[in-house]
């Protein structure tokens, strides 16, 4: 789907070494596909947790001189997931390694990226301890804000699942061409209009949702002036409305992540009400936490469409409207690319954005 010609790797260069983290099997499933689409084995490396639930890692073969891939998905234990990913750049540095790039598909974290009342940028401190245990090039998904890319004083290759998305609208869903794509909420809308203009389809936006929590807190610029001046009106979100047209339309919601599914419910309660006769929602990291499936399955949302960036098999057994695509592709033709010293976006569908 990236490039007309199969991969081919540059097997004159030191070498190539891909290891898959041990957060998840999934993330060996995604890394043993990876693997096969370059023809290369798995690096042979032991993650496992002690008793005292300390973090273990052993290369079991020299990476000296060698280009480094360490795969990581990220669990439910978000935690030891960064844990095991550090300790793993550690040992491959320590183990003098001639790079190192992390292939993290979703940034965890990444919803902190934005100073809050008395609160911290987690992303920022993450991306400080990646590059500080000796990362030197990471490649992810859709970062949720991509100014995340500057917390980093490494390359950051940003790929997009969107071609991925447009394909399964295109080849999944007959009559998509009656279809409107929708943003639940103001900030969403470049998103939304992104895929309409790729599919030629209209778009439609929600306004007037409930407080966004990560949108309309106070920041640590809300202490109090030493002067007087005038203080801001709060803000007052109108009713629920939609702008556009969905009457009779097949909806498709897009966003990056879908996690509280709370908001997506009330948006698809929201569409039926304005005549919408099917309901997707689309995204790129499925996390799904808590109770997001049982509500998914008793909500207008006829299916939810995410990529195998996040682990999310035990959520799609207690909801069969769960679907995935895979991107296994889209990773391993970036891991082509860098290993070989070539440009990302020298196709015709761009990787990059």
């Amino acid at each position: 789907m990236i490039g007309r010609s199969p991969p081919v790797m540059n097997h004159t260069k030191g070498g190539l070494v891909i290891f898959s983290a041990n957060s998840h099997p999934s993330s060996r499933e995604i890394s043993k596909r990876i693997g096969e689409r370059l023809g290369v084995e798995l690096g042979k490396v032991q993650v496992y947790q002690e008793d005292n639930r300390e973090t273990r890692v052993q290369i079991q073969e020299s990476v000296r001189g060698k280009d480094v891939f360490i795969i990581q998905t990220v669990s439910k234990d978000v935690n030891t997931t960064i844990m095991e990913l550090l300790i793993m750049v550690y040992a491959c540095r320590t183990s003098c390694a001639r790079s190192i790039t992390g292939v993290v598909p979703y940034f965890p974290y990444s919803k902190q990226c934005k100073m809050r009342k008395r609160g911290s940028i987690v992303s920022k401190l993450l991306a400080s301890m990646m590059c500080k245990a000796g990362l030197t090039h990471l490649i992810t998904m859709d970062l949720h804000q991509k100014e995340i890319q500057g917390f980093f004083n490494i390359p950051v290759d940003n790929l997009r699942a969107s071609p991925f998305l447009l394909q399964y609208i295109q080849e999944e869903i007959p009559d998509y061409r009656n279809a409107v794509i929708v943003a639940k909420s103001p900030a969403s809308a470049r998103r939304a209009q992104s895929f309409a203009e790729r599919l030629r389809l209209g778009i439609a936006v929600i306004h007037g949702e409930a407080q966004d929590a990560e949108s309309d807190l106070v920041d640590g610029r809300h202490s109090p002036p030493t002067v007087k001046i005038p203080l801001l009106i709060p803000k007052e979100k109108p009713p629920i409305t939609v702008v556009g047209d969905v009457g009779g339309r097949i909806a498709i919601i897009v966003d990056d992540i879908i996690d509280d599914v709370d908001s997506f419910v009330a948006a698809a309660q929201t569409l039926k009400k304005h005549g919408a006769y099917k309901i997707f929602v689309m995204a790129t990291h499925g996390i799904l936490s808590s109770d997001a499936p049982k509500l998914i399955e008793e909500s207008a949302i006829d299916k939810v469409v995410v990529t195998n960036t996040i682990p999310h098999e035990h959520q799609k057994l207690q909801c069969i409207k769960i679907q995935t695509v895979d991107i296994s592709l889209i990773l391993s033709e970036a891991i082509r690319r860098i290993y070989n010293g070539e440009r990302l976006n020298t196709h015709t569908h761009t990787v990059i954005t």
